[in-house]
C-alpha cells in the first residue's frame, strides 16, 4: 500500500501529545510494511529544523516539509472579520505547501491520501485534482467542541464574541470536511459516535493513538517523594485553563491534609499567567529534555482539563510509564478507563483534592493503580496492531 500522510506540524521529536500520534502513526505504518511518503507544514510555533528529524525514519518516510508561520496576529484577526472563513484554519493555506503537495501527486501514485486533522481539509480539492487516491481524514479531536468549551469559561464578553462566531465557521467547515473525505478515522469512538450524529454517511474506522510499548520502561525508584505533576504543552490553552482551575481551586485543599507536597508544572510554552504563579509549594519547571526522565521522576500525574476533546495522548504515555493518575471526566474522555482500577476520576475541587490525597497517603493504592495502568495500555493500545487494523480498514475501501 502506497500511503502519503498530510500534517500541520513536524512529527519528530514527539514531544507533545499530537506529534506522538502523528509519529506512532507513521512508525506502525512502516513496520507494519507501508509505502509511505510524509509531508508536513513545519510551523514557527512547532518549528523542528528537518536535520534534527532521526535519519531512518526520515529516510523511510521520504521526509518533507515546508515552512509557514501560521501565528495568530492582530492585522489577521481583524481582516478575517471580512470573510466567511475560520481564522482557525484559513492560517494553514498557503501557495507553497499546495506546490510542494502537488509535485508529490505527479511523482508518484498513492493508494491513501490520509490527513492529519481537518485544518489541511483546504488542500482535499487539490489532491482530487491530481490524484485518484482515497482522502480520508484522521480526527485527532471533535476541533470545534474545544472552543465550545473554552468559550463556555470566557468572562470576556468581546473576546466571547468573536470566538463564538469562529468557532461557528470552524464547525461549518469541520462537517464539510468530512463529508468531503472517503472515509473517516477518529481517534475515539466518542468523537466517531459525535460525527454520525451530524448524519455524515462515510465509512469510519476508530483508530486510538498507540504506544511502542518496548520504549516505556518503568522505574519508580527515582520518584519524589509526595510529588504531583503536570506534563503537557502549556500554549495549548485548554493545558493552561487547567493547570490554573487545579492550583486555584484544588492545591490549597490538598496541602491542609499533606504539607509536604509539591505540584511540578512540566512543558514546553509556558505562558505569563503560568509563569508567574506564587503559590505554596508550586514548582514551574518548563520545557524538559526527555519525557522519560519526567515519568521517572515525579509520582502522581493529574490531567484536570476542563475543555478539550480527543484522546490525552500523555495520559496514555503515563500510564504507558506505571503513574497513578488522576483526571476529570473530559480529560480521561475516550480512553475508556475504569475509574478507581487504573485511575481516579473526578470532576469537582473536593473530590479531585481528595483522590489526589488518597494515592499520596496510602502506598497500597498506589501501587495497585501503577500496576492497573499499565496492565491497560499493554492490553488495549499496542501500536503496531492498532495500525495493521486500520490498514486492514485501508485495503476493504
Amino acid at each position: 500500500m502506497r500511503l502519503l500522510q498530510l500534517t500541520n506540524k513536524p512529527p519528530y521529536p514527539p514531544n507533545d501529545g499530537s506529534s506522538i500520534a502523528m509519529y506512532n502513526m507513521s512508525c506502525g505504518l512502516l513496520n507494519n510494511g507501508v509505502d509511505l511518503t510524509f509531508l508536513c507544514i513545519n510551523t514557527k510555533k512547532h518549528f523542528k529544523p528537518d536535520e534534527k528529524v532521526d535519519a531512518t525514519f526520515k529516510t523511510k518516510s521520504h521526509y518533507q516539509s515546508v515552512y509557514q508561520n501560521t501565528d495568530v496576529t492582530a492585522l489577521g484577526v481583524f481582516f478575517n472579520l471580512f470573510s466567511t472563513q475560520s481564522y482557525f484554519v484559513s492560517r494553514f493555506y498557503f501557495k507553497a505547501f499546495e506546490e510542494k503537495l502537488i509535485s508529490i501527486l505527479k511523482e508518484k501514485e498513492f493508494d491513501i491520501i490520509q490527513l492529519e486533522s481537518i485544518f489541511l481539509g483546504d488542500y482535499i480539492p487539490v489532491i482530487r485534482k491530481h490524484s485518484q487516491a482515497k482522502i480520508t481524514v484522521r480526527t485527532h479531536n471533535v476541533e470545534h467542541l474545544i472552543w465550545q468549551r473554552i468559550i463556555a469559561n470566557e468572562n470576556n464578553i468581546i473576546k466571547r464574541k468573536y470566538l463564538s462566531l469562529q468557532n461557528k465557521r470552524l464547525k461549518n467547515f469541520e462537517k464539510k470536511v468530512l463529508q468531503g473525505a472517503d472515509a473517516i478515522i477518529p481517534i475515539t469512538a466518542i468523537d466517531k459516535t459525535y460525527f454520525e450524529n451530524w448524519d455524515i454517511h462515510k465509512p469510519f474506522h476508530v483508530s486510538p493513538t498507540g504506544i511502542q510499548l518496548a520504549q516505556y520502561q518503568i522505574n519508580h525508584q527515582q520518584e519524589i517523594p509526595f510529588s504531583v505533576f503536570h506534563f503537557g504543552s502549556m500554549d495549548w490553552m485548554p493545558n493552561e485553563e487547567a493547570v490554573l482551575w487545579f492550583v486555584n481551586k484544588v492545591w490549597d485543599k490538598i496541602l491542609q491534609k499533606i504539607p509536604e507536597a509539591k505540584f511540578y508544572i512540566i512543558g514546553r510554552g509556558m505562558t505569563q499567567n503560568i509563569s508567574l504563579l506564587n503559590k505554596s509549594n508550586v514548582v514551574v519547571i518548563g520545557k524538559t529534555e526527555t519525557a522519560e526522565k519526567v515519568y521517572h521522576q515525579y509520582g502522581l500525574m493529574i490531567v484536570p482539563l476542563l475543555s478539550g476533546s480527543g484522546m490525552r495522548i500523555k495520559m496514555i504515555e503515563g500510564m504507558a510509564y506505571g503513574k497513578p493518575i488522576v483526571s476529570t471526566s473530559i480529560g480521561a474522555e475516550g480512553i475508556a478507563v475504569t475509574t478507581g482500577k487504573n485511575c481516579l476520576v473526578a470532576d469537582t475541587p473536593d473530590d479531585f483534592a481528595e483522590a489526589v490525597v488518597k494515592i499520596l497517603s496510602d502506598k497500597e493504592k498506589k501501587d495497585a493503580l501503577q500496576k492497573e495502568a499499565r496492565s491497560f495500555i499493554e492490553n488495549y493500545f499496542e501500536n503496531d496492531t492498532l495500525i495493521k487494523q486500520l490498514i486492514d480498514f485501508y485495503q476493504n475501501i
